[in-house]
Formats: C-alpha cells, sequence, structure tokens
C-alpha cells in the first residue's frame, strides 16, 4: 500500500429536487414504513439513541444508531460499524432538496464482510443513485 494509509475517502452524496412538500419526504426517510419503501426493511424508531437494525438482505441485520434528529431537516445515524448515513432536506415551496451523505469511507479498511472500503464505496454511490430515484417514486407517486 502507499502512504495513503487510512486515508479518508470522500462521502458519497446525491441530491435531489422531489416533486414533494417537506413533511411527506420526512416521513418518507424518518419513518420505519417510509424507509423500507425505498430503502431496506428495518426496526427504525425516530428517537434520538435509538439502536435498530436495517435488513440488509443476503448481508444479514445491520446495527445502526440514531445519532442526529432535526424535524423535518435532519436524520443521521451510524450504520455498521464504520458508515454514517445522513438525509438532509431543505423546503423550497411544494418542493423539497433532499441530499443523502454516506460517509465513514477510508483507504485501506474493510467492512465486516472483508471487503476493502474503495470496492465497496463505488458500489454503494451506483446503488444510493437508483436509490434516490426510488425515493422519488415513492414521494412523487
Amino acid at each position: 500500500m502507499d502512504n495513503a494509509s487510512g486515508a479518508k475517502l470522500p462521502d458519497i452524496r446525491h441530491t435531489i429536487t422531489l416533486k414533494a412538500p417537506i413533511d411527506k419526504v420526512w416521513q418518507a426517510v424518518a419513518t420505519s414504513e417510509g424507509i423500507a419503501a425505498w430503502f431496506m426493511p428495518n426496526n427504525f424508531e425516530p428517537a434520538l439513541g435509538f439502536e435498530f437494525q436495517l435488513n440488509a438482505g443476503p448481508f444479514g441485520m445491520s446495527p445502526c444508531k440514531v445519532t442526529e434528529l432535526d424535524p423535518p431537516h435532519r436524520l443521521s445515524f451510524n450504520w455498521g460499524k464504520d458508515w454514517t448515513l445522513t438525509f438532509e432536506l431543505v423546503e423550497h415551496g411544494d418542493h423539497s432538496e433532499f441530499t443523502l451523505i454516506h460517509g465513514g469511507w477510508t483507504a485501506d479498511q474493510v467492512t465486516e464482510f472483508g471487503e476493502a472500503h474503495e470496492l465497496v464505496r463505488g458500489r454503494m454511490d451506483n446503488g444510493w443513485a437508483g436509490l434516490v430515484q426510488k425515493l422519488a417514486g415513492y414521494v412523487e407517486g
């Protein structure tokens, strides 16, 4: 490895303008039912410090913990051993700007499943691009 050992990799960021009011988008990103509709089955509750699990299918149950809650503008939670997910919402009249931030990427670090962050990050970045479109379909439908 080069001497970039342990260097932070950039956060994954996806921003999209949704044709839906902020309260509707908040319900989609900060309730168990909403998150399940576009992301993963879960037992989330919108409470600071609440520990929950995302059902990552073949990867099993991922432990999570709510670290920030500012309805209807910001939700952050730890995901697995390395990552932080943040959902940010900004109201623009009857539209909402949604930004997803997936942080916690480190060079030459591996996930619980033994895959390099650099490898997983690219796959997740592509995955999130599709998921924010799925979110759009859910709240705009």
